[in-house]
């Protein structure tokens, strides 16, 4: 395969994203605020403004007159302009959010899941009762929607196919056609590390940094990578799968079928079963995995601290830092960012001492300036992360962008 050449075309492209990612970070800014912002020519942000402007993706807000010159316009993002979904389809449920234009979250709804439930109509089904509900909720109608995105685990794309392929869950071109059928608006669908990694560089450190990397922990554990700012996908769309890297040479059976990796050791049921080799009679043991992360962040906060506990968090933190090291030597990204429910739950807990670890961990210089902490974006980042994807194709769509949407249905 050749190199790729940029085209002027593309360059104009990335200014345009430059200037959204700026007027989104600011809220309300100025033409010269976003030149002094993004480092473009006032000739560049101008044009580029005008663009976004004419398509009706951003608005002038208020005019305000100045001693000397021209009258200076404020610039914002149209939330008006339309909505977007994001559906994120996780083990035991479907959720939905819909946003404005400017990437404001409206409404949401969630469909639970029976995660032994595993045929394609069920699942797509699932999906589209959870778009039906959460449009009911907002009070959006269909043809306000600019789009919607879904994010499906376990989606791989092939040089003449596409598959969603997980333990016991199988989908082809058959099933994907169903999906966009049911959903009946513009579709596009993307792997859940992928969808963490856009919203992490819209909305979050994304804003302020070329390279870093996005944990989520939950059920599942996995790392969505962007590096100069593009996110890193690899051949089939299944780069940062690093909740399938080894961590302990032999070690515990993971759910994928290896041993070792390092989901086994820092997915919910991985911290279940650390805490169960401290104590394997604790009453927290037999606890379902939400239930379990909440009574073990309580427990951590308690005043009168159970040492399982606080030994379960330490081991936790221990494993954390010592696979984010293997990572960060791999990556060398600017900042690691975590998110997903473990995170909202146990983050503050395990921080200090991951950061020790890691650092320890890390070869050379690779983890100096290496900043660890929880993501600033909010809510659910696989539904923003996967909503924003659709505001990208709206975009592309009208001919403002050549981003290489992943998958569009």
């Amino acid at each position: 395969m050749g190199v790729l050449r940029r085209t002027s075309r593309d360059i104009r492209s990335d200014s345009r994203l430059d200037v959204l990612h700026a007027v989104l970070s600011a809220g309300e800014t100025t033409r010269n605020e976003l030149t002094q912002t993004t480092g473009l020519s006032p000739a560049t942000v101008a044009t580029v403004v005008g663009d976004l402007i004419g398509e009706g993706i951003v608005v002038e807000t208020k005019v305000t007159a100045g001693r000397i010159g021209r009258p200076t316009a404020t610039l914002a993002m149209n939330a008006a302009r339309g909505r977007v979904v994001g559906v994120d389809v996780a083990e035991t449920y479907v959720r939905a959010v819909v946003f404005d234009a400017a990437l404001t979250q409206l409404a949401h709804a969630q469909v639970a899941r029976d995660e032994h439930v595993l045929d394609p109509d069920s699942v797509v089904e699932g999906i589209g009762r959870a778009v039906d509900l959460v449009l009911a909720e907002g009070g959006v109608r269909r043809d306000e929607v600019l789009g919607v995105g879904v994010s499906l685990p376990g989606l791989v794309q092939g040089p003449n196919s596409v598959s969603v392929v997980v333990p016991n869950w199988t989908w082809h071109e058959l099933e994907l056609d169903r999906l966009r059928e049911r959903v009946g608006m513009p579709l596009v669908i993307d792997n859940p590390l992928k969808a963490m990694a856009t919203a992490e560089l819209w909305l979050g450190r994304g804003r302020y940094f070329s390279s870093l990397a996005t944990i989520n922990l939950g059920t599942g554990v996995g790392a969505g990578i962007v590096l100069e700012r593009r996110i890193l996908r690899g051949a089939t769309n299944s780069a940062g799968e690093w909740g399938h890297s080894l961590l302990v040479l032999d070690g515990r059976r993971c759910r994928c079928g290896r041993h070792g990796c390092v989901e086994a050791y820092l997915g919910v049921p991985g911290i279940q079963q650390t805490l169960r080799e401290i104590d394997p009679v604790h009453a927290l043991v037999g606890l379902g995995e939400s239930d379990f992360i909440a009574a073990l962040a309580r427990a951590a906060d308690d005043p009168e601290p159970d040492p399982a506990v606080t030994e379960t968090i330490a081991r936790t933190a221990y494993y954390l830092g010592s696979a984010l090291a293997d990572l960060v030597a791999v990556v060398n990204p600017e900042v690691v960012t975590l998110t997903g429910w473990t995170t909202w739950a146990l983050g503050d807990k395990l921080l200090p001492a991951t950061r020790t670890h890691l650092r320890e961990q890390s070869p050379g210089w690779s983890a100096r300036d290496l900043l660890l902490e929880v993501s600033t974006v909010g809510g659910n980042s696989v539904a923003t992360g996967v909503a924003t994807t659709a505001l990208e194709r709206y975009l592309a769509d009208a001919g403002l962008l050549t981003t290489q949407i992943p998958i569009a249905l």
